[in-house]
């Protein structure tokens, strides 16, 4: 029935590192958290699993479960609305992924229409005794911590963080996360962090900030204007896994966030590439994320053309091969002074 010292725990494994992968549906794959992983996100997160999925045994579903051998630790992402199917989940998860489970996360956040249609997600913060029940019950079955994510609200005027987040805290929650966005604006407007300070300030279990994270230097920025002991990065990361070294070593010694030059970045795509290759059962998502690397590189914009119409591994990776060609086609003409060269980039 839960671990008395769950949040002891995780405030230490904050303490270490306290900038955390966040749990992104569509992103945080198992060749994403390792291309994080290996660049310092030591808690990394599932994509959000949902527990009528794994109450019907899908494998679609459980894919999103298992950590690859490469990974020591996964944190799991739930969502739903029934807490019966939550104590069902987090026997099953406990069961499957053994000792590499670090702690389950119950989403109250996300404001996708199908989601909240359902009551699940963030609309479960417009029922507090649902949610209250639904962590509860996955306390009683955990071995593990069990986390909450949230927004600052569901809508303006409606159930706020700091109040949900002490309830939920009393049933069991060891830490709190808070988007500083209600569940209404998206993704869009300002993420508001004083609403975090508020939370962190509201409840004894610590409270992971989310929300306007881009860089290393918000990351930083998050855990000195709040009192959050850690922080999620989620769009941060997109294209720049280098962000949890970076951010540690900003924060702990004060060094500056080196600049990503094209080969680095370049050879962090391939990487990607690979593990994608090596860990999924289709090469569609490289679409997205390679043209996240390409980013501010000469000639991006054509070359995010041909990344979109790529369909295997050995497509994306002549592709890698034509860009380094062109980089370094750019690199002569600048040391000489001469206009960038044109590209050919195909059909």
């Amino acid at each position: 029935m839960g671990i008395p010292n769950g949040s002891e725990v995780l405030r230490a494994a904050y303490a270490r590192q306290p900038f955390l992968l966040a749990p992104m549906a569509g992103v945080t794959d198992a060749a994403y958290r390792i291309m994080c992983r290996r660049r310092g996100a030591q808690l990394a997160y599932s994509e959000m699993v949902s527990v009528a999925g794994l109450a019907y045994a899908s494998d679609k579903t459980w894919r999103l479960v298992l950590p690859a051998d490469e990974e020591e630790q996964i944190c799991i992402q739930l969502f739903g609305s029934k807490p019966e199917q939550f104590a069902a989940a987090v026997e099953a998860v406990q069961e499957r992924v053994g000792d590499k489970l670090s702690l389950i996360d119950i989403n109250m956040a996300c404001p996708a229409r199908k989601v909240i249609t359902k009551g699940e997600g963030s609309a479960l913060m417009e029922d507090p005794v649902r949610a209250e029940r639904i962590v509860a019950a996955a306390v009683e079955r955990a071995h593990v911590p069990v986390t909450v994510k949230m927004r600052t609200a569901f809508r303006e005027g409606g159930t706020r963080a700091p109040e949900l987040a002490r309830r939920l805290a009393d049933a069991g929650a060891a830490a709190i996360a808070v988007h500083g966005r209600t569940a209404r604006q998206l993704y869009t407007g300002r993420a508001d962090w004083s609403v975090i300070d508020e939370v962190a300030r509201a409840v004894e279990v610590p409270v992971i900030g989310s929300g306007d994270v881009f860089c290393a230097e918000d990351a930083v920025r998050m855990l000195q204007d709040t009192a959050a002991s850690a922080v999620f990065v989620a769009r941060g990361t997109y294209g720049n896994p280098w962000v949890f070294d970076d951010a540690r070593a900003l924060a702990q010694e004060g060094t500056a966030v080196p600049q990503r030059l094209w080969p680095e970045r370049l050879d962090a795509l391939r990487e990607h590439l690979i593990l994608v290759h090596r860990h999924l059962p289709f090469m569609a998502r490289a679409r997205t994320f390679a043209t996240w690397y390409l980013k501010g590189m000469p000639h991006a914009a054509a070359w995010r053309g041909r990344v979109v119409r790529c369909t295997s591994f050995e497509e994306f990776m002549e592709l890698t091969d034509a860009i380094e060609a062109d980089m370094r086609a750019c690199d002569e003409a600048l040391a000489l002074d001469r206009p960038l060269p044109d590209i050919a980039v195909g059909s």
